[in-house]
């Protein structure tokens, strides 16, 4: 019987600096939770400007979701499974969003989208219609910066699959489309949901972007980071309130996605 390798030994130093920076990123959280008012909780989360943030940020994350999976589940699958001229071009253009400011893809899309913009203007003269400043300019700025997230989960989990059954299927005469959705899909399926969790949960939390290309209007675009940001100038309380709701929201999807971003012993 084969035995299993012992673990690697680790230095005491490097746990003293695991350590550090646990306390580094608890830290500031321990300061949001003791600034709490936990009595006027229901109050504050409970104002008609607060709820209006609330609604906006479902129908914005909601909505970059979808987009994102309409845009997103198509272009996994073509850089998982193409081989074409400009591939990694077109993946460094999906990693992108991930590093660029959100500020910096905000004023992107409004160079683009705006009424004077490469694409914006023919389609107001076309349609009149006018997207920054608008809640479909919205959802356009947080699934510019929460669709790299899908892509990346689900190219990630069909570069791991196991091709046999692919193949067996088109040895038995599936095409490819069939082999898609009745193979392909349902065995990355825990993977597109990962993946859209985690869409949802960066397009929730989306500001620089949003800010920069729909702005900051209540009732149209302000949305719960921007409702914190502006309680920030005002009504600390209700800040510290909002803050809390969106950590919340934020460890609970981590806690969704515990064990498919990492290995638990």
């Amino acid at each position: 019987m084969r035995r299993r390798p012992r673990p690697l030994t680790v230095p005491r130093v490097l746990h003293l600096a695991a350590g550090l920076a646990v306390g580094y990123l608890l830290v500031p959280l321990v300061g949001l939770v003791g600034n709490v008012p936990w009595r006027e909780l229901p109050r504050l989360l409970g104002d008609p400007l607060v709820l209006d943030a609330m609604r906006l940020s479902a129908i914005t994350s909601i909505g970059a979701t979808v987009l994102a999976a309409v845009l997103g589940l198509p272009l996994a699958v073509v850089l998982a499974r193409s081989s074409f001229p400009g591939r990694r071009l077109v993946r460094g253009l999906v990693l992108l969003p991930l590093v660029l400011p959100p500020v910096v893809g905000g004023a992107a899309l409004l160079f683009a989208l705006g009424r004077g913009g490469i694409l914006g203007a023919p389609l107001y003269r076309a349609t009149g219609l006018v997207l920054p400043f608008s809640t479909a300019g919205a959802v356009l700025a947080a699934t510019f910066v929460s669709l790299p997230f899908l892509v990346v989960t689900v190219e990630a989990a069909l570069a791991g699959l196991d091709p046999r059954r692919e193949l067996a299927a088109a040895t038995l005469g599936a095409g490819s489309w069939t082999i898609l959705r009745r193979v392909t899909l349902p065995a990355v399926a825990p993977s597109v949901a990962s993946g859209l969790l985690l869409t949802w949960a960066r397009a929730l939390g989306e500001f620089g972007a949003t800010i920069t290309f729909a702005g900051n209007l209540p009732g149209r675009t302000r949305t719960l980071p921007l409702a914190v940001f502006v309680a920030l100038e005002h009504d600390r309380p209700k800040a510290v309130a909002l803050g809390l709701l969106l950590v919340v929201v934020a460890l609970g999807v981590l806690v969704a996605l515990r064990g498919r971003w990492w290995r638990t012993s």
